[in-house]
Protein backbone atom coordinates (compact mmCIF):
# COMPACT_ATOMS: atom_id res chain seq x y z
CA UNK A 1 0.00 0.00 0.00
CA UNK A 2 2.67 2.27 0.80
CA UNK A 3 4.50 2.04 -2.32
CA UNK A 4 0.93 2.45 -4.65
CA UNK A 5 0.71 5.39 -2.26
CA UNK A 6 4.34 7.22 -3.26
CA UNK A 7 3.64 5.92 -6.77
CA UNK A 8 0.19 8.11 -6.75
CA UNK A 9 1.96 11.00 -4.92
CA UNK A 10 4.90 10.68 -7.70
CA UNK A 11 2.80 10.90 -10.60
CA UNK A 12 0.66 13.83 -9.14
CA UNK A 13 3.49 16.08 -8.17
CA UNK A 14 4.69 15.26 -12.21
CA UNK A 15 1.39 16.48 -12.95
CA UNK A 16 1.76 20.45 -13.50
CA UNK A 17 -2.76 21.81 -12.43
CA UNK A 18 -3.46 24.51 -14.68
CA UNK A 19 -4.15 28.19 -12.27
CA UNK A 20 -7.65 28.90 -11.58
CA UNK A 21 -9.33 31.48 -13.96
CA UNK A 22 -9.38 32.13 -17.65
CA UNK A 23 -7.20 34.29 -19.51
CA UNK A 24 -9.07 37.39 -20.55
CA UNK A 25 -7.93 41.37 -22.45
CA UNK A 26 -7.76 43.56 -19.76
CA UNK A 27 -6.41 46.47 -21.32
CA UNK A 28 -6.70 47.88 -24.86
CA UNK A 29 -3.96 50.42 -25.92
CA UNK A 30 -4.39 52.37 -28.83
CA UNK A 31 -1.04 53.53 -30.32
CA UNK A 32 -2.15 54.25 -34.04
CA UNK A 33 0.70 55.08 -36.53
CA UNK A 34 1.26 53.94 -40.24
CA UNK A 35 2.43 50.83 -41.63
CA UNK A 36 2.27 47.19 -40.57
CA UNK A 37 3.83 45.55 -37.90
CA UNK A 38 6.00 42.12 -37.35
CA UNK A 39 7.32 40.97 -33.77
CA UNK A 40 6.49 42.37 -30.54
CA UNK A 41 9.31 42.13 -27.89
CA UNK A 42 9.08 42.75 -24.17
CA UNK A 43 12.13 44.04 -22.23
CA UNK A 44 11.08 42.14 -18.18
CA UNK A 45 13.77 44.80 -16.61
CA UNK A 46 12.54 47.87 -18.09
CA UNK A 47 8.47 46.91 -18.51
CA UNK A 48 8.45 48.03 -22.29
CA UNK A 49 7.77 46.92 -25.29
CA UNK A 50 9.25 46.33 -28.75
CA UNK A 51 7.38 46.62 -31.66
CA UNK A 52 8.74 46.87 -35.16
CA UNK A 53 6.76 48.76 -37.60
CA UNK A 54 7.87 49.13 -41.22
CA UNK A 55 10.26 51.64 -40.55
CA UNK A 56 10.55 52.04 -36.93
CA UNK A 57 10.25 50.22 -34.30
CA UNK A 58 8.10 51.80 -31.84
CA UNK A 59 9.04 51.90 -27.61
CA UNK A 60 5.65 51.48 -25.50
CA UNK A 61 5.35 51.68 -21.87
CA UNK A 62 3.87 48.51 -20.42
CA UNK A 63 2.29 49.44 -17.48
CA UNK A 64 0.54 53.01 -19.25
CA UNK A 65 0.38 52.10 -23.19
CA UNK A 66 1.92 54.75 -24.15
CA UNK A 67 4.76 55.49 -26.75
CA UNK A 68 7.98 56.23 -24.53
CA UNK A 69 10.57 56.56 -27.98
CA UNK A 70 10.83 54.94 -31.24
CA UNK A 71 14.06 54.08 -33.08
CA UNK A 72 14.06 55.37 -36.48
CA UNK A 73 16.15 54.74 -39.67
CA UNK A 74 14.57 50.71 -40.18
CA UNK A 75 14.36 49.95 -43.72
CA UNK A 76 11.70 47.03 -43.18
CA UNK A 77 11.62 46.45 -39.30
CA UNK A 78 11.33 42.77 -38.01
CA UNK A 79 12.57 41.71 -35.07
CA UNK A 80 14.23 43.42 -31.91
CA UNK A 81 16.52 42.02 -29.94
CA UNK A 82 17.51 43.48 -26.10
CA UNK A 83 20.74 43.20 -24.55
CA UNK A 84 20.37 45.03 -20.97
CA UNK A 85 24.32 44.56 -20.06
CA UNK A 86 25.38 46.28 -23.01
CA UNK A 87 23.10 49.11 -22.62
CA UNK A 88 22.14 48.35 -26.62
CA UNK A 89 19.21 47.16 -28.80
CA UNK A 90 19.54 45.42 -32.39
CA UNK A 91 16.98 46.15 -34.73
CA UNK A 92 16.47 43.41 -37.99
CA UNK A 93 16.17 45.81 -41.16
CA UNK A 94 14.75 43.44 -43.68
CA UNK A 95 15.22 45.23 -46.66
CA UNK A 96 18.36 46.53 -46.57
CA UNK A 97 20.02 43.41 -45.25
CA UNK A 98 21.09 44.90 -42.23
CA UNK A 99 20.57 45.33 -38.06
CA UNK A 100 20.60 48.59 -36.81
CA UNK A 101 22.33 49.03 -33.15
CA UNK A 102 20.72 51.52 -30.61
CA UNK A 103 21.01 52.72 -27.11
CA UNK A 104 18.60 51.59 -24.93
CA UNK A 105 18.01 55.00 -22.84
CA UNK A 106 17.83 57.31 -25.39
CA UNK A 107 16.78 55.46 -28.56
CA UNK A 108 19.28 56.81 -30.45
CA UNK A 109 21.04 54.56 -33.74
CA UNK A 110 24.55 53.68 -32.30
CA UNK A 111 25.17 52.08 -35.54
CA UNK A 112 24.20 49.17 -38.71
CA UNK A 113 25.45 46.02 -38.92
CA UNK A 114 25.24 44.08 -42.10
CA UNK A 115 23.55 40.88 -41.94
CA UNK A 116 22.02 38.99 -45.11
CA UNK A 117 19.05 38.77 -47.28
CA UNK A 118 15.62 39.40 -45.36
CA UNK A 119 17.21 39.81 -42.04
CA UNK A 120 14.02 38.77 -39.72
CA UNK A 121 13.66 37.61 -36.39
CA UNK A 122 16.49 38.36 -34.00
CA UNK A 123 17.39 36.89 -30.44
CA UNK A 124 20.29 37.30 -27.50
CA UNK A 125 21.43 34.23 -26.42
CA UNK A 126 23.08 35.19 -22.67
CA UNK A 127 25.71 32.08 -22.51
CA UNK A 128 27.48 33.13 -25.64
CA UNK A 129 26.70 36.89 -25.10
CA UNK A 130 25.99 37.06 -29.28
CA UNK A 131 23.09 38.11 -31.27
CA UNK A 132 21.37 35.63 -33.67
CA UNK A 133 19.42 36.82 -36.67
CA UNK A 134 17.53 34.30 -39.03
CA UNK A 135 17.76 35.66 -42.59
CA UNK A 136 14.46 34.15 -44.01
CA UNK A 137 15.75 34.55 -48.10
CA UNK A 138 19.65 34.18 -47.19
CA UNK A 139 18.89 30.80 -44.99
CA UNK A 140 21.26 32.02 -43.02
CA UNK A 141 21.91 33.02 -39.41
CA UNK A 142 24.28 36.57 -39.10
CA UNK A 143 26.26 36.25 -35.68
CA UNK A 144 26.99 40.14 -33.64
CA UNK A 145 29.34 40.26 -30.83
CA UNK A 146 26.81 42.95 -29.00
CA UNK A 147 29.70 44.76 -26.84
CA UNK A 148 31.83 45.69 -30.34
CA UNK A 149 28.59 45.87 -32.76
CA UNK A 150 30.23 43.66 -35.15
CA UNK A 151 29.59 40.67 -37.20
CA UNK A 152 31.85 37.63 -36.09
CA UNK A 153 30.18 35.04 -38.31
CA UNK A 154 27.47 33.59 -41.04
CA UNK A 155 26.21 30.16 -40.16
CA UNK A 156 24.38 28.55 -42.89
CA UNK A 157 21.14 27.04 -41.57
CA UNK A 158 19.83 24.89 -45.25
CA UNK A 159 16.51 26.29 -44.50
CA UNK A 160 14.42 29.50 -44.30
CA UNK A 161 14.67 30.41 -40.64
CA UNK A 162 11.47 32.36 -38.81
CA UNK A 163 11.85 32.86 -35.04
CA UNK A 164 14.45 31.09 -32.46
CA UNK A 165 15.12 30.90 -28.95
CA UNK A 166 18.27 30.34 -26.92
CA UNK A 167 18.44 27.54 -24.76
CA UNK A 168 20.97 29.59 -22.33
CA UNK A 169 23.21 26.46 -21.88
CA UNK A 170 25.46 27.22 -25.49
CA UNK A 171 22.59 26.52 -28.01
CA UNK A 172 20.54 28.33 -30.04
CA UNK A 173 17.14 26.77 -31.70
CA UNK A 174 14.95 28.09 -34.70
CA UNK A 175 12.59 26.79 -36.94
CA UNK A 176 13.20 26.45 -40.93
CA UNK A 177 9.66 26.89 -42.25
CA UNK A 178 10.21 25.72 -45.74
CA UNK A 179 12.10 22.66 -44.67
CA UNK A 180 9.47 21.56 -41.58
CA UNK A 181 12.47 21.46 -39.09
CA UNK A 182 14.16 22.63 -35.92
CA UNK A 183 17.64 23.62 -36.59
CA UNK A 184 20.67 23.88 -33.64
CA UNK A 185 23.02 26.22 -33.65
CA UNK A 186 26.28 26.07 -31.34
CA UNK A 187 26.40 29.37 -30.05
CA UNK A 188 30.02 29.64 -29.92
CA UNK A 189 31.59 27.62 -32.22
CA UNK A 190 28.86 29.71 -34.77
CA UNK A 191 27.83 25.97 -36.75
CA UNK A 192 24.75 24.18 -37.08
CA UNK A 193 25.16 21.27 -34.28
CA UNK A 194 21.35 19.27 -35.05
CA UNK A 195 18.19 19.26 -36.88
CA UNK A 196 15.50 17.41 -36.53
CA UNK A 197 12.10 17.34 -38.48
CA UNK A 198 8.72 18.72 -37.24
CA UNK A 199 6.17 16.20 -38.79
CA UNK A 200 3.53 15.93 -39.19
CA UNK A 201 3.70 19.99 -38.45
CA UNK A 202 4.78 21.73 -41.57
CA UNK A 203 5.72 25.39 -42.16
CA UNK A 204 6.72 26.05 -38.42
CA UNK A 205 7.34 29.68 -37.90
CA UNK A 206 6.80 31.19 -33.81
CA UNK A 207 9.25 29.43 -31.58
CA UNK A 208 8.89 29.66 -27.35
CA UNK A 209 10.82 27.48 -25.30
CA UNK A 210 10.72 25.21 -21.51
CA UNK A 211 14.40 25.60 -20.45
CA UNK A 212 13.58 23.65 -17.48
CA UNK A 213 11.86 20.57 -19.19
CA UNK A 214 14.11 20.95 -22.36
CA UNK A 215 10.97 21.27 -24.36
CA UNK A 216 10.87 23.75 -27.55
CA UNK A 217 7.29 24.60 -28.84
CA UNK A 218 6.74 25.35 -32.85
CA UNK A 219 4.16 27.32 -33.83
CA UNK A 220 2.67 25.47 -37.29
CA UNK A 221 0.98 26.98 -40.52
CA UNK A 222 -0.60 23.60 -40.94
CA UNK A 223 -3.12 24.16 -37.55
CA UNK A 224 -0.85 22.71 -34.89
CA UNK A 225 1.65 23.66 -32.42
CA UNK A 226 4.38 20.71 -32.46
CA UNK A 227 6.75 20.30 -29.07
CA UNK A 228 10.14 18.51 -29.51
CA UNK A 229 12.69 17.52 -26.82
CA UNK A 230 15.26 19.49 -27.60
CA UNK A 231 17.85 17.14 -25.54
CA UNK A 232 17.04 14.24 -27.99
CA UNK A 233 15.93 15.84 -30.85
CA UNK A 234 12.72 14.24 -31.32
CA UNK A 235 9.35 15.56 -31.42
CA UNK A 236 7.26 14.98 -28.24
CA UNK A 237 3.86 15.34 -29.92
CA UNK A 238 1.38 18.29 -31.49
CA UNK A 239 -1.60 19.90 -30.31
CA UNK A 240 -3.91 21.76 -32.55
CA UNK A 241 -4.13 25.49 -32.72
CA UNK A 242 -6.20 28.34 -34.49
CA UNK A 243 -5.31 29.07 -38.28
CA UNK A 244 -2.29 32.05 -39.38
CA UNK A 245 -0.22 31.57 -36.45
CA UNK A 246 2.97 33.82 -35.42
CA UNK A 247 3.45 34.81 -32.17
CA UNK A 248 4.16 31.55 -29.45
CA UNK A 249 5.29 31.91 -25.77
CA UNK A 250 5.61 29.66 -22.68
CA UNK A 251 5.30 30.93 -18.98
CA UNK A 252 6.85 28.36 -16.62
CA UNK A 253 5.54 29.24 -14.01
CA UNK A 254 1.66 29.02 -15.44
CA UNK A 255 3.37 25.85 -17.45
CA UNK A 256 1.06 27.26 -20.35
CA UNK A 257 2.00 27.73 -23.95
CA UNK A 258 0.33 30.45 -25.83
CA UNK A 259 -0.17 30.78 -30.11
CA UNK A 260 -1.56 33.76 -31.60
CA UNK A 261 -3.40 33.42 -34.60
CA UNK A 262 -4.47 35.58 -37.46
CA UNK A 263 -8.04 34.35 -37.26
CA UNK A 264 -8.50 36.27 -34.20
CA UNK A 265 -7.70 33.78 -30.96
CA UNK A 266 -5.07 32.92 -28.82
CA UNK A 267 -4.59 29.09 -28.17
CA UNK A 268 -4.13 28.74 -24.34
CA UNK A 269 -1.88 25.27 -24.00
CA UNK A 270 -1.37 23.73 -20.45
CA UNK A 271 1.54 21.20 -20.07
CA UNK A 272 0.06 18.47 -18.30
CA UNK A 273 3.89 16.77 -18.06
CA UNK A 274 6.46 17.78 -20.46
CA UNK A 275 5.66 14.86 -22.83
CA UNK A 276 1.32 15.86 -22.44
CA UNK A 277 -0.36 18.87 -23.19
CA UNK A 278 -4.24 20.18 -23.61
CA UNK A 279 -5.31 22.96 -24.60
CA UNK A 280 -7.25 24.64 -21.51
CA UNK A 281 -8.63 27.82 -23.30
CA UNK A 282 -9.06 29.56 -26.65
CA UNK A 283 -9.58 33.83 -26.57
CA UNK A 284 -11.36 35.62 -28.75
CA UNK A 285 -8.68 38.32 -29.57
CA UNK A 286 -9.42 40.40 -33.05
CA UNK A 287 -8.91 39.45 -37.19
CA UNK A 288 -5.52 39.57 -37.70
CA UNK A 289 -3.63 39.59 -34.04
CA UNK A 290 -0.81 37.03 -34.91
CA UNK A 291 1.77 38.84 -33.43
CA UNK A 292 2.26 38.47 -29.54
CA UNK A 293 4.87 39.12 -26.98
CA UNK A 294 5.13 37.44 -22.87
CA UNK A 295 6.61 39.50 -20.16
CA UNK A 296 7.62 36.98 -18.21
CA UNK A 297 8.24 38.90 -15.18
CA UNK A 298 4.52 40.18 -15.05
CA UNK A 299 3.31 37.18 -17.11
CA UNK A 300 1.07 39.76 -19.50
CA UNK A 301 0.89 38.75 -22.83
CA UNK A 302 0.77 41.56 -25.49
CA UNK A 303 -1.17 41.58 -28.98
CA UNK A 304 -1.08 43.47 -31.92
CA UNK A 305 -4.40 44.30 -33.13
CA UNK A 306 -6.06 46.70 -35.45
CA UNK A 307 -9.08 47.38 -37.59
CA UNK A 308 -9.66 46.72 -40.93
CA UNK A 309 -11.54 47.89 -44.10
CA UNK A 310 -13.00 45.86 -47.00
CA UNK A 311 -10.74 43.33 -48.52
CA UNK A 312 -10.04 44.11 -52.15
CA UNK A 313 -12.47 42.85 -54.74
CA UNK A 314 -11.06 40.63 -56.66
CA UNK A 315 -10.13 38.52 -53.65
CA UNK A 316 -6.05 38.84 -53.93
CA UNK A 317 -4.27 40.47 -51.03
CA UNK A 318 -4.88 41.57 -47.53
CA UNK A 319 -7.50 44.11 -46.41
CA UNK A 320 -6.10 47.60 -45.43
CA UNK A 321 -5.17 49.11 -42.23
CA UNK A 322 -7.91 51.70 -41.01
CA UNK A 323 -5.90 54.62 -40.51
CA UNK A 324 -4.99 55.41 -36.68
CA UNK A 325 -6.20 52.08 -35.57
CA UNK A 326 -3.07 50.05 -34.48
CA UNK A 327 -2.88 48.94 -31.09
CA UNK A 328 -2.03 46.17 -28.63
CA UNK A 329 -4.39 43.81 -26.59
CA UNK A 330 -2.77 43.33 -22.58
CA UNK A 331 -4.17 39.67 -21.61
CA UNK A 332 -3.98 38.20 -18.20
CA UNK A 333 -5.44 36.03 -15.68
Amino acid sequence: MRIIALTVTLAALMRTAPAPGPYKITHTYTLGGDGGWDYIVPDPASHRVFIGRTDRVMVVDENSGTLIGTITGVNGAHGTAIVPAAGRGFATSGNDASVVMFDLKSFQTLGRIPAAEDADAIIYDPSSNRVFTFNGDAHSSTVIDPTAGTRVATVDLGGKPEYGASAADGKVYANLTDTSEVVEIDAKAAKVSRRWPTAPCKQPVPMAIDTTHHRVFSGCRSGVMAVSDYQNGKMVGTVPIGTGVDGAGYDPASADAFASNADGTLTVIHQDTPDQYSVIQTLQTSTGSRNMGLDLATHRIFVAAAKFGAPPANGRGRAPVMPGSFGLLVIER
